[in-house]
């Protein structure tokens, strides 16, 4: 089996319920009707019945369940819950009624909040900002974390790198110039993640443009200094740096350039210095050598909400939604 076929097989095995709030467009209703005949997880869509019956148009979503912010019930508690967590931001009733009836991403995380639900993805049509934004006001970071971060779960065919293939790419989706305590916090987060899905020991390299002092800049230092706090907080940690990519993933060369490295040439989590090298990094790997690419996940938020590119398939959805599912199952 794949790792995504295993994935889907963990998250049968104990169903979660996962709200897709997008009803706006085609891809979650696509995916809703894949998602309900594999039995992956049970489906909330968020919107109107007859919004839902039209854009479903042709496909088999009735074992879906619809909650419509305007009439259901469970509103008006949504409504106060939302007042008293953001009181202090100046919330009123009105306010929050508007945002709830109005804003179905964030009736999604209150329908987490309140319990009615396990986790969230949405991000088919909005940015990772709009689906993350109503996660951090209401959900919160989850206790022990330092700060949320975003991850892709990338499955590179026919590999002899990683573990088979599969690595995590952090931050590649929400932090953009990550301080050395961040990027240590980030590497913490991507192996715990890393064991949680692909269930094998995770192996951290920091990446840089230099190996183990090669080249002398500010940019190094910063990998150099995270690459210290992250050993000194996580000790039973298989983490080491600065690398460049080839001596974190090719036995070959770390063997050459980081000889006495434990982790050089055996990586399968890879921390980039910054957003830019993540994002490009996973689009590079995800075109030219066809991997699949879940994500961006979200780790460090207090319940499971994730994010997607708007470029994804309905099957990216499915396959986010069975990750979302394992994560739930980890709460």
């Amino acid at each position: 089996m794949g790792f995504i076929d295993v994935i889907k097989a963990r998250a049968k095995a104990n169903k979660k319920t996962i709200v897709l709030p997008e009803t706006e467009d085609r891809r979650t209703y696509e995916a809703t009707a894949q998602i309900l005949k594999e039995g992956i997880a049970d489906v909330v869509l968020v919107g109107s019945e007859e919004e839902i019956k039209k854009g479903s148009e042709g496909l088999d979503i009735s074992g879906a369940k619809i909650v419509d912010p305007a009439t259901d019930e469970r509103t008006a508690a949504y409504i106060d819950k939302l007042v008293e967590l953001r009181q202090k931001k100046g919330m009123t009733p009105e306010q929050a009624k508007e945002i709830l009836l109005n804003q179905y991403l964030y009736y999604g995380v209150m329908m987490v909040k309140m319990g009615d639900a396990d986790g969230m993805v949405s991000g088919a049509c909005h940015s990772t900002a709009d689906t993350l934004r109503p996660c951090l006001q209401i959900l919160k970071t989850k206790p022990g974390t330092k700060l949320v971060s975003a991850f892709f779960l990338m499955v590179v065919p026919n590999c002899e790198y990683g573990a088979d293939g599969t690595f995590i790419f952090a931050d590649s989706g929400l932090n953009q110039n990550p301080t050395p305590e961040e990027l240590a916090a980030i590497a913490k987060s991507s192996a715990e993640s890393f064991e949680l899905l692909v269930e094998k020991e995770p192996v951290v390299a920091m990446l840089s443009h230099s190996t183990m002092g090669s080249a002398k800049h500010a940019d190094v230092d910063k990998v150099v200094e995270a690459t210290r706090i992250a050993k000194e907080e996580n000790p039973e940690l298989k983490l080491d740096g600065e690398f460049q990519l080839d001596a974190a993933i090719v036995p070959s060369v770390g063997a050459s350039k980081a000889p006495n490295s434990p982790v050089a040439g055996k990586a399968n989590v890879l921390v980039f210095p910054d957003l830019d090298a993540g994002n490009i990094g996973y689009k590079l790997v995800q075109r030219l050598a066809k991997a699949e690419a879940y994500g961006p996940v979200t780790q460090g938020i207090a319940k499971p909400v994730n994010d997607l590119s708007r470029g994804c398939s309905s099957e990216d959805i499915v396959g986010v939604v069975a990750i979302t599912a394992v994560q739930c199952q980890a709460e």
